[in-house]
């Protein structure tokens, strides 16, 4: 099975050897975005909920370069800095799908890139 690395301007660079994307035997798998901003790279100011808001930003951003759209996402996984953050990012990820929602895992972590608040991966299938 080939690969094929999703590419855009419209997120900031990847902070490792790993791609913001990859399309596979019909599958779209985003890596982990966390609330970098497209310009400066740089982790954003803010909460979680204002956190969770650029997280999504940057995942329609990568979407798009990949023909897909929110619509089309069958699963997501959710890491948290704090799970005391779980209803604020999950006001804010409410607002992204529609039913029937992708199937999901939140999970709190010891910590995530940068110190962001929230980082999120999505899966989209063929």
């Amino acid at each position: 099975m080939s690969r094929q690395a999703i590419v855009t301007n419209k997120v900031a660079a990847a902070i490792g050897p790993f791609s913001i994307g990859v399309r596979a035997g019909g599958f779209v798998f985003l890596s982990g975005q966390v609330a970098l901003d497209p310009v400066s790279g740089k982790l954003i100011a803010g909460d979680v909920s204002a956190q969770t808001e650029q997280v999504f930003r940057n995942i329609a951003a990568v979407l798009d370069a990949s023909g897909k759209s929110f619509a089309d996402v069958v699963k997501t996984a959710v890491f948290l800095a704090d799970m005391k953050d779980f209803a604020a990012m999950n006001a804010i990820y409410a607002r992204h799908f529609e039913a029937p929602f992708p199937a999901r895992t939140t999970i709190a972590v010891a910590g995530l890139p940068l110190g962001a608040a929230v980082e999120i991966e999505v899966m989209v299938g063929p």
